[in-house]
């Protein structure tokens, strides 16, 4: 039986782990920036931009995860037509001369 590799994810590991940390950091920024800083006009123009941060972070984390999950049901397809494949090709009463 022949044996595939899967298609390469079209994000990389690095690409993965850069938005799950860009994802946390501006969590955190924004929890900091609540917590510590004074309610002056300036300080909630920060944390509509930190709130901005977190909004991209999470848009960017969906998409990897979504290509992730996404690539593993491609490969899933690929498999389930090679199995409908050889079932269909596979006779038993087929007798060899």
């Amino acid at each position: 039986m022949t044996t595939t590799t899967p298609p390469a994810s079209p994000t990389t590991a690095a690409f993965f782990a850069q938005a799950v940390i860009s994802f946390g950091v501006s969590l955190l920024a924004v929890g900091l920036a609540i917590i510590y800083l004074p309610a002056d006009p300036w300080v909630r123009g920060f944390l509509a931009l930190a709130v901005l941060y977190v909004v991209t972070s999470a848009f960017t984390l969906a998409k990897c995860v979504r290509d992730r999950q996404e690539s593993t049901a491609v490969v899933s397809r690929v498999d389930q037509a090679r199995l409908d494949k050889l079932l269909a090709e596979h006779d038993p009463f087929k007798v060899d001369a």
